[in-house]
């Protein structure tokens, strides 16, 4: 396997990043004839990552930034913290340049100022995909930058769309989306986890218990998307006078699962402004 730039004049999406969230969009780009494989080139450090995409995908892979970003969409995955390094690699291309035409960054805590000083006068959209994501149910939040317009955006919300919903929010938003959505699967993990243990105390065997937690959140998650329903509709129309349920229930507020979900989403917001500054 070679890292071969032969193909970078085809390419019309780049990715610097080939993490689990940069693989989930090229799968689900591919499949849904968004992006030839041909037409994608990723940049990643790794050689057995990048033996990994090119081998599963088809794609076009390098170890050089630089080669990425003259793609006509350019998309950041990368850590938050490599950030100033990959951006002063790739900036004397930049200047030398038009493209790339949009650039889309999934870096959490990234503000669009920070983006927009280092591709100035580029579209530049900021997104804050969740971990649903790598199985196409997730939901990404995109705000766009100053010089952005809205085929950009059309641009943006096609690709991201191809993992699951899109909402477009504020920037000043992005930290509460974040606190929610950002980090919500792992409250519903632990929440999961909790029943699951909750099943064992009452005597069933892990791996049913576990997998009664499971379906029984996927399931009542698909039940209020599909009718439309307000959470409160769900817990009265499962809450008998006297029965199981409202036990359940009252104890959970007994001891404040409400109000400390509440507080989880808003100290992981106030975190994420915290690593944005």
């Amino acid at each position: 396997m070679s890292d071969s730039s032969a193909f970078i004049d085809m390419a019309k999406f780049g990715m610097i990043g080939g993490g689990m969230m940069g693989e989930a969009l090229i799968s689900r780009l591919i499949a849904q004839k968004i992006f030839a494989a041909a037409d994608m080139l990723v940049s990643e450090p790794l050689l057995a990552r990048r033996e990994f995409l090119m081998q599963q995908y088809g794609v076009q892979v390098t170890t050089n930034n630089s080669e990425v970003a003259i793609a006509d969409i350019l998309l950041l995955a990368i850590k938050p913290q490599v950030f100033d390094a990959v951006t002063q690699e790739i900036q004397p291309l930049l200047e030398k340049t038009d493209a790339p035409g949009l650039v889309l960054s999934i870096l959490a805590g990234t503000p669009l100022a920070k983006l927009e000083a280092a591709f100035p006068n580029r579209a530049i959209v900021r997104a804050m995909p969740n971990t649903p994501a790598t199985v196409g149910a997730g939901i990404t939040a995109i705000a766009p930058g100053a010089h952005t317009h809205p085929h950009h955006l059309e641009q943006a919300q096609q690709i991201f769309a191809a993992v699951g919903e899109v909402v477009q929010v504020p920037e000043s938003l992005m930290d509460a989306v974040t606190g929610l959505s950002g980090s919500g699967p792992g409250y519903i993990a632990l929440v999961v986890e909790a029943l699951t243990d909750g099943g064992v105390a009452v005597g069933l065997p892990r791996a049913i218990a576990a997998k009664l937690a499971v379906q029984t959140v996927k399931g009542s998650a698909q039940l209020l998307q599909e009718k439309n329903l307000h959470p409160a509709v769900l817990k009265d129309q499962v809450t008998s006078p006297g029965g199981t349920t409202i036990a359940g229930i009252a104890h959970l507020e007994q001891a404040g699962l409400r109000s400390a979900l509440i507080e989880a989403v808003r100290v992981a917001c106030a975190r994420s402004q915290e690593l944005g500054k």
